[in-house]
């Protein structure tokens, strides 16, 4: 059982990555890679992760946690003699979902440059026989989710019993996703003595017993609390009916002004519309969400990272799963059902001390969503005069509702949005909706709002 946890972290004093003493050569690949401050996460989880200590950390997105935890764990494997046992991995880092165990893994990758270090993917949704033989001499390094991980843990294809360095990254996110069984089996197969860290975005009480039966006296670590979004995002809203939403959109991510946007829908089905009527509006769009087949999902985020789409949507697997330098915009085409998801979306944009912009296209009945945002991160961003209506659900409940449209009323109720401000029309308002005002209004499949 872990002991009382302090409140704080060590003083922020490591004003530069060699203040740690890490090794010659990750030091060397940290300056190839830009990297000379440490974010204060890094900076507070650094030195006690080199002392040995287990580390709980809370911190959203975006703060640098990945390297928090990665460049103490290679300067440690550095000093490792030999090499790992077959099936076995010295250090094991979970995630939650396989585009976040590949930013992990590339992260290792790039801190371990000019090293002998090894390094292995295990996630579904790929071969299982090319990780199976990856693994087969044994690694320095496995990064996983946890569904593959079990299977091949159960099938005897990896053992963990050699493991010395543990971390669980996202763990709010794996527990919401229902990984907690396995995420149980692993820890028990588990080096009894070793060194872990779990990082979290939010500390719910599931996740607060994880971390009392995962950790050793750990240092408690926290950046960035819970409802808290980066100063660097400049936020607002827009109302607007479900069916202007597509003009709204398609008016946006056209500007010259945006350079690379994530587009967030609520449903997979409504990922690949938008996509689909973005197309059909002259902007070149992917779709990235759960039903993909990963080498699909990869090759999605190859063209937007390499800038041969600009425009990702993506529901909200891609919240915190996503690290694409340079995004310039966030656009919630649908509000999320939990407020919560609201600060990773944006947190996509306004990253490393770069300036964002998060754009949500919001339906009058969707105001219930949008106030739960706002009393999450205590800011108002409703326009001043902003009435919302009872939800599709609400209205079906209490016998109301439009029974001549039923289709559109399911529509609407999948359909919502955050957006920021747009270009002004003539009249005051926003352009996009005098434009949609402008425009026809068009009924059936293509014409509907995605």
């Amino acid at each position: 059982m872990a002991t009382a946890i302090p409140d704080k972290g060590p003083a922020l004093t490591n004003d530069t990555f060699r203040a740690f003493g890490l090794a010659p050569s990750i030091l060397s690949a940290l300056d190839r890679a830009g990297m000379t401050t440490p974010t204060p996460i890094q900076a507070q989880a650094i030195a006690p992760q080199l002392e040995g200590r287990d580390i709980l950390g809370i911190a959203q997105t975006g703060t640098g946690k990945t390297a928090a935890f990665a460049l103490p764990i290679l300067h440690q494997i550095l000093d490792m003699p030999g090499r790992p046992s077959p099936k076995t991995t010295r250090a094991l880092v979970l995630a939650p979902t396989r585009e976040l165990a590949v930013q992990i893994e590339e992260a290792f990758r790039k801190f371990a440059d000019g090293a002998r270090l090894s390094t292995a993917l295990v996630l579904g949704g790929v071969s299982r026989n090319s990780q199976i033989r990856r693994m087969a001499r044994g690694v320095d390094v496995l990064v996983a989710t946890p569904g593959r991980l079990t299977d091949l843990v159960g099938e005897g294809h990896i053992r963990l019993d050699e493991t010395r360095f543990a971390v669980l990254d996202e763990a709010d996110r794996m527990l919401d996703m229902g990984f907690v069984r396995e995420v149980k089996k692993i820890h028990a197969a588990l080096h009894p003595r070793r060194q872990s860290a779990l990082f979290s975005a939010t500390m719910p009480t599931d996740v607060a017993g994880l971390a009392e039966g995962f950790l050793r006296d750990p240092v408690r670590i926290a950046v960035a609390p819970q409802g808290e979004t980066a100063g660097t995002i400049t936020q607002s809203v827009e109302v607007m009916q479900h069916a202007e939403k597509r003009f709204r959109l398609a008016e946006l991510v056209g500007s010259t002004d945006v350079s690379r946007v994530i587009v967030f829908a609520r449903t997979k089905r409504g990922a690949d519309r938008v996509a689909e009527n973005l197309g059909k509006d002259g902007v070149p769009a992917e779709a990235i969400h759960g039903n993909k087949a990963q080498n699909a999902r990869q090759r999605a985020l190859d063209a937007f990272r390499s800038g041969r789409v600009k425009v990702l949507v993506a529901t909200d697997i891609a919240a915190r799963g996503i690290d694409v330098p340079g995004i310039s915009h966030v656009v919630n085409y649908e509000l999320p059902d939990e407020a919560e998801s609201y600060v990773h979306r944006i947190g996509r944009t306004g990253r490393n001390g770069l300036d964002g912009i998060a754009i949500t296209l919001c339906a009058p009945d969707e105001g219930d969503k949008l106030r739960a945002i706002e009393k999450l991160t205590r800011q108002q961003l409703a326009p001043e005069g902003f009435k919302s209506t009872p939800s599709t659900t609400a209205r079906k409940g209490r016998g109301g509702g439009n029974p001549a449209k039923p289709h559109s009323a399911r529509r609407a109720q999948q359909e919502g949005a955050l957006t920021a401000k747009g270009p002004r029309a003539p009249s005051g308002k926003p352009a996009g909706v005098a434009a949609a005002r402008r425009r026809p209004r068009r009924t059936g499949r293509s014409g509907a709002a995605a």
